[in-house]
């Protein structure tokens, strides 16, 4: 989980109204709804057609869900997601590898130099021990360089 910034939240809704209208579509021309565990398929029978359950990232072409041999629309694959980073890395010209987890270890980081208490950055990043986002703490810490007095400020 990462929090939203707020210079997305329009864009997200302006692509949020793009992918209803493809949502749309497909219930106009009758293609099946996404893939639902079959439980939760069989216990809420329309859900896999209704706007709740419609992708947030909808791949734009469909396929053929290998499950049932029924068409439909997928999910963004990640696949897809990594050539687009790695596309925005050699646009930028980076020599350092970016990935998802690299974001994430990014953002974790970034939190810990602006003062983000450790056991909140824990829970959002689902950490069961604190040690585990504690090793955010050393990167940090080498990022920042000495530690200085805040006398020396004066």
């Amino acid at each position: 989980m990462v929090t939203l910034p707020k210079v997305l939240s329009q864009p997200l809704v302006e692509h949020r109204a793009r992918i209803e209208l493809i949502h749309k579509q497909d219930r106009a021309s009758g293609l099946a709804g996404v893939y639902l565990p079959h439980a939760m398929a069989m216990k809420h029978l329309a859900a896999a057609e209704s706007w709740e359950w419609f992708w947030l990232f909808p791949s734009p072409s469909l396929s053929v869900d290998p499950r049932s041999g029924i068409q439909r629309r997928h999910h963004v694959n990640d696949i897809n997601i990594s050539r687009e980073l790695a596309r925005a890395e050699k646009m930028a010209g980076l020599t350092k590898r970016v990935t998802a987890h690299v974001l994430r270890h990014s953002f974790a980081t970034h939190l810990i130099l602006r003062g983000v208490d450790i056991r909140n950055i824990q829970q959002l990043l689902g950490h069961v021990d604190v040690r585990t986002t504690e090793i955010y703490t050393q990167l940090a810490k080498a990022m920042r360089g000495e530690i200085t007095s805040p006398l020396d400020d004066m």
